[in-house]
C-alpha cells in the first residue's frame, strides 16, 4: 500500500480491528460512509477536528489499494 500506512492503522483493540486513522477511533468505513453519502471532506472534517485532509484522502487511497488487491470477492448486489 502507498503513503496511506502512515495514516491508516489497525489494532485488535480498537474498534475490533477495523481500519482507523492513527491516534484515533475514526474508521476508514466512517469516513468511506461519509464520503458516499455526499459529506464534503470541509464537513468531515468540521465533524471531527482531529481529522487532517491529508487523513481523509488517505482513507480514499487505503480502500483504492484494497480493491486493487489480486483476491476479487464477486457479488450480485448491494445489500441496501
Amino acid at each position: 500500500m502507498q503513503e496511506a500506512n502512515q495514516w491508516i492503522v489497525s489494532d485488535p483493540n480498537i474498534m475490533m480491528g477495523k481500519p482507523i486513522i492513527r491516534g484515533t477511533r475514526i474508521t476508514v468505513e466512517l469516513i468511506l460512509e461519509k464520503l458516499a453519502a455526499g459529506e464534503t471532506f470541509e464537513q468531515i472534517l468540521d465533524e471531527h477536528p482531529r481529522l487532517t485532509r491529508e487523513a481523509v484522502q488517505s482513507s480514499l487511497a487505503f480502500a483504492a489499494d484494497i480493491l486493487s488487491m489480486d483476491v476479487v470477492y464477486p457479488f450480485s448486489h448491494i445489500a441496501a
